[in-house]
């Protein structure tokens, strides 16, 4: 009998082993058959950095330890969907012939009603030297500014560019907060943006502390789960993106007002990924313009612990400008300069000049009101054809320009998204399967429990004519799956490429 009391049994060779573990062992023997079962899954174990990690040994992948010391930390699904699709043939030359519904991105090109795009960039000879790790000083201002006006009119305490740190891209941001929060209890919840899991696992000091959203209520945070979890549990910080990639869900007003609240007063640090705040779909016309963002709800914009990452790549549609920023309190800026040094220098000098006129509020406005438009019918029109596919989304999307797709009710093995994903890059369409927005940094669960494991993210970021093509490739397995059952999927996958050379000749 063990000390917990539990019984130990005697196994073969004499010796006890725990309950628990044995349990453990023999779960992961039993289920790794599934994986192993699936050809799908079988590519993704293979890939670098994507072997399970648990109470059974690995055998040692060679290309892991070409180099002592290195480890493959795994790559986020865009790069190993890209990686795969490359296998089938894509090429970044000849985009156009795929339709990439797994693009993160949004169109770059002209909507109707907005703005003009940039077409050409000033390069004064100043702008050719590097720019402070905290950025521009004009564009902290204009970013300072803009905050001011869209969220904290007539409140006492205002941001200034004090508050602001540019940063050469979201992830870089995450990455310069990751590396300056202490050894901490770090909340996040399953689903949510995949590289979350990179950072959780890159940096050691945040121990993460998981949270499952259910369907049954739209994927939403549970502020009073989240207090609870502070008291009870220790929680330090809690990361989030809101409004939410991959479900397409938002927490506002009343909510978010109550979060920003029990961080406040629990003393938490609440870190916000914002980058999808314009991409709102209003009922009434009244309503386009209007934007979330937790910067509404601070009280003291240097005491309140609250940490907003956002940018030009999704509200601006500047993907490659690369140009973001982080918002917070004014020591916060201090220590984020200090690991900007060391992690990635700072944002591009000219384009932190040339992003300063897109701040003009009146010019944003404008944008926001075209960009929620125009997106909403994208949305509308992607809900209605996977409808007609027989594909009703059970929680559509009410914000962000992502659609969290169940394949639960789809004949095996096409109810799993990696076996979707596969079968469509044979049709020339790009989707994300849901593992990877499920945040599990120790890389043991079982791919078969993971909750994501039933799902496909669709982006409807692409303009309408790569949508339809998408959607028409959609179809095409679908009635394939009709017509011929489900031993006609499952099998016959390309080698993802294994060599630069082979990459190079693609891109």
């Amino acid at each position: 009998m063990s000390l917990s009391g539990t019984t130990t049994p005697t196994g073969k060779s004499g010796r006890s082993t725990p309950l628990h573990l044995r349990d453990v062992v023999h779960d992961i023997i039993r289920h790794y058959r599934h994986e192993k079962d699936s050809e799908a899954h079988r590519i993704f174990r293979q890939s670098a950095g994507h072997k399970p990690k648990g109470a059974l040994p690995q055998t040692v992948n060679p290309d892991e330890e070409t180099v002592p010391g290195i480890e493959h930390p795994g790559s986020t699904g865009v790069i190993y969907c890209s990686d795969r699709a490359m296998a089938n043939g894509f090429s970044y030359a000849s985009s156009h012939e795929w339709a990439n519904l797994g693009q993160g991105a949004p169109e770059v090109g002209q909507i109707p009603d907005a703005p003009p795009r940039p077409t050409s960039i000033p390069l004064p000879e100043d702008s050719l030297e590097y720019a402070p790790t905290t950025g521009v000083k004009a564009l902290r201002e204009a970013v300072a500014d803009l905050y001011n006006h869209q969220y904290r009119q007539g409140k006492l305490s205002q941001y200034t560019y004090e508050n602001v740190c540019i940063v050469p891209g979201g992830r870089a941001g995450l990455s310069r907060v990751a590396a300056v929060v202490g050894d901490v209890y770090c909340s996040y919840q399953i689903p949510d943006y995949t590289a979350y899991d990179q950072v959780l696992s890159a940096f050691k000091r945040l121990v993460p502390v998981p949270t499952a959203l259910d369907a049954e209520n739209h994927y939403r945070l549970d502020v009073d789960q989240i207090r609870k979890d502070i008291r009870t549990q220790g929680l330090e910080v809690i990361l989030a993106s809101n409004p939410r990639n991959p479900t397409g869900q938002v927490i506002q007003g009343e909510e978010l007002k109550s979060l920003v609240e029990v961080a406040r007063d629990s003393a938490a640090t609440l870190i916000l990924d914002e980058f999808y705040s314009w991409y709102m779909y209003p009922e009434g016309e009244e309503d386009y313009g209007r934007s979330v963002s937790s910067a509404e709800y601070i009280d003291n914009v240097n005491q309140d612990p609250v940490v907003i990452v956002n940018g030009l790549t999704k509200n601006w549609r500047l993907p490659g400008w690369r140009v973001c920023w982080v918002l917070g309190p004014k020591n916060l800026v201090t220590a984020l300069s200090q690991s900007g040094s060391f992690l990635d220098g700072g944002a591009n000098h000219p384009l932190q000049l040339a992003a300063i006129p897109l701040l003009d509020p009146d010019r944003v406005l404008q944008e926001k009101v075209a960009l929620q438009k125009h997106f909403k019918h994208k949305r509308d029109h992607v809900l209605k054809r996977l409808e007609a596919l027989g594909l009703k989304v059970a929680v559509p999307p009410v914000a962000t320009f992502y659609i969290w797709l169940n394949l639960e009710h789809l004949p095996a093995p096409l109810n799993n998204g990696l076996t979707f994903f596969e079968e469509l890059l044979k049709e020339r369409t790009i989707v994300i399967p849901g593992i990877f927005f499920d945040i599990n940094p120790a890389h043991r669960r079982n791919l078969f429990h993971s909750p994501c494991h039933h799902f496909v993210r669709l982006s409807f970021g692409p303009p309408l004519e790569d949508l339809d093509k998408g959607l028409d490739a959609i179809g095409r397995v679908l009635r394939k799956a009709k017509k011929e059952g489900g031993h006609a999927f499952g099998h016959s996958y390309k080698k993802s490429i294994d060599s630069v050379h082979q990459i190079d000749q693609l891109v």
